[in-house]
């Protein structure tokens, strides 16, 4: 399922991306374009705005009355009933959308801190933005968030 972010949900876009999910988001986009994206591109439509989904003709959306964006996310996840399986966690890049590529070490010496360059052997890169990620604690803080969004309350 690919989904497009109102403007309002630029934290809830970065979960989905960080997730996997194909989530588009403009923080400066006309409610105009916005819908149209969301029709030819055949994505469901994420809004806070009450207004926006009474625009006539639109179905596919979800209307996201919660401030959290754990909340929402909690929301997304069983709305959709998005499983688990279907996350692959830093399969996309966080900042612009595209999926990540396996990089070679060598490649990002010069993009990530002395540190994680000399400590770590596995390596993904955005070929679109140059954003790298790398296997760290903070993948396994974002699967404990994960863990209590999908299963706390």
């Amino acid at each position: 399922m690919k989904f497009i972010a109102d403007s309002m949900l630029g934290r809830l876009a970065r979960w989905l991306r960080l997730l996997g999910h194909d989530t588009l988001y403009y923080p400066d986009i006309d409610d105009s374009l916005l819908l149209r994206i969301a029709r030819e591109e055949d994505r469901m439509l994420l809004t806070r705005d009450t207004r926006l989904v009474k625009v006539r003709g639109l179905k596919d959306f979800l209307l996201l009355d919660e401030n959290d964006p754990f909340e929402q996310l909690k929301k997304v996840i069983t709305t959709f009933n998005l499983s688990p399986a279907e996350t692959r966690l830093y399969s996309r890049c966080s900042l612009c959308n595209s999926l990540l590529d396996t990089v070679p070490k060598e490649q990002v010496k010069d993009l990530v801190p002395k540190y994680v360059y000399l400590t770590t052997e596995s390596f993904k890169k955005c070929m679109k933005c140059e954003k790298c990620y790398w296997e760290g604690t903070h993948q396994e803080r974002l699967r404990e968030k994960l863990r209590d969004v999908i299963y706390g309350d």
